[in-house]
């Protein structure tokens, strides 16, 4: 890879890649922290990296960066020992994407990562259990899981309507 492809790949993927992790962790600094320090990683590793997979490359660079940080500062929350009732709501919303959101924000961490690199990313099954080293069918088992709490969680559309 060149400094020019290397230039070329800032301009194109870090937005999508600084999204991507601050949805997961919601705070800016960090996001910009850990995009920076996945281009840094990819710089070190310029001539050992193909142009063509250099999006896959900063994805699951990012996302393995993201998760020691989660795992440095937060505790794990342990979805079992959550109250039901705080994972269920009962009001009435206008707004579907404050909804979404909150909704996101219930899910433990592996759902959320797979199921915003698949729905809001667009990546297929095969490419995020490679950015994840998760294989394909943990993915979609998780991605289901991940879909089914945000049904369950949402409700019916005419509550949020």
């Amino acid at each position: 890879m060149t400094v020019e492809e290397y230039n070329i790949s800032v301009d194109n993927y870090s937005d999508g890649i600084y999204r991507f992790i601050l949805r997961n962790i919601k705070n800016k600094d960090t996001a910009r922290d850990i995009v920076q320090d996945s281009y840094e990683k990819l710089w070190r590793k310029l001539s050992q990296v193909n142009y063509e997979k250099v999006k896959s490359y900063l994805f699951t660079t990012a996302y393995h960066t993201m998760i020691d940080y989660i795992r440095k500062e937060r505790k794990t929350q342990d979805i079992d020992n959550t109250d039901i009732n705080l994972l269920f709501h009962s009001r009435q919303y206008t707004d579907v994407q404050e909804v979404l959101h909150e909704a996101l924000d219930k899910l433990p961490e592996i759902q959320r990562s797979v199921i915003l690199l698949r729905d809001y990313e667009g990546y297929s099954y095969q490419e995020i259990g490679e950015i994840t080293g998760l294989n394909e069918s943990q993915v979609k088992v998780y991605i289901y899981r991940g879909r089914i709490f945000l049904k369950s969680y949402i409700g019916k559309l005419e509550y949020i309507l």
